[in-house]
């Protein structure tokens, strides 16, 4: 039997991750059966199983990553340029995807302690991510120094979890970037 070589299977988990990211955001945790998800991604059980251990391994999987892509782009730009990406791509099938994992986390870590366990140590690379930044723009002087750090960092927290809520619910997005400009504005050095 040929060996499949590791960009075929890193391939292949990826597209298993973006079939199962839309088919959680469509039908919800609970929804997503593994008819749902064969179909979505176009794989049968044993492919997708063979990559993941199970259901929840799957969707830990595609919650993971989009937490270390967020932690990548909040290292590098901040917090408020993930909402920024938010907007520029809320009607990508991607974005609605990213939309309906973070809700589905929310609803999870509110409901099932033993997700909650796993979760907190992933949840922490973007924290630890928003925290660095801040230290590494209040050093540069950019950042307001009569607030200390953690109160910024849970101000846009908050600001990002209410543009989830937000988008989440269908509402529109037309000018909220003059919104997300006053958060900005709201930790900057004056």
């Amino acid at each position: 039997m040929p060996k499949v070589s590791q960009l075929h299977l890193d391939a292949r988990r990826q597209e298993i991750l973006a079939g199962a990211r839309a088919c959680f955001a469509r039908h919800g945790y609970e929804g997503a059966t593994v008819r749902r998800l064969e179909e979505e991604t176009g794989l049968s059980r044993g492919a997708i199983f063979h990559h993941f251990r199970d259901k929840e391994s799957l969707f830990l999987a595609v919650a993971e990553d989009d937490a270390a892509e967020m932690a990548a782009v909040v290292a590098e730009q901040g917090l408020v340029q993930v909402m920024r990406n938010l907007l520029d791509d809320e009607f990508s099938p991607e974005q609605a995807g990213w939309l309906g994992t973070q809700l589905e986390v929310s609803r999870r870590l509110r409901t099932d302690k033993d997700f909650a366990a796993r979760w907190a140590a992933r949840s922490e690379a973007i924290s630890q991510a928003t925290h660095d930044r801040l230290v590494r723009q209040r050093e540069a002087g950019v950042l307001r120094e009569d607030v200390d750090l953690e109160t910024l960092q849970r101000f846009l927290e908050l600001a990002l979890d209410g543009l989830v809520l937000h988008l989440a619910m269908g509402r529109p997005a037309a000018k909220l970037g003059t919104v997300l400009d006053l958060v900005e504005e709201a930790v900057r050095r004056r």
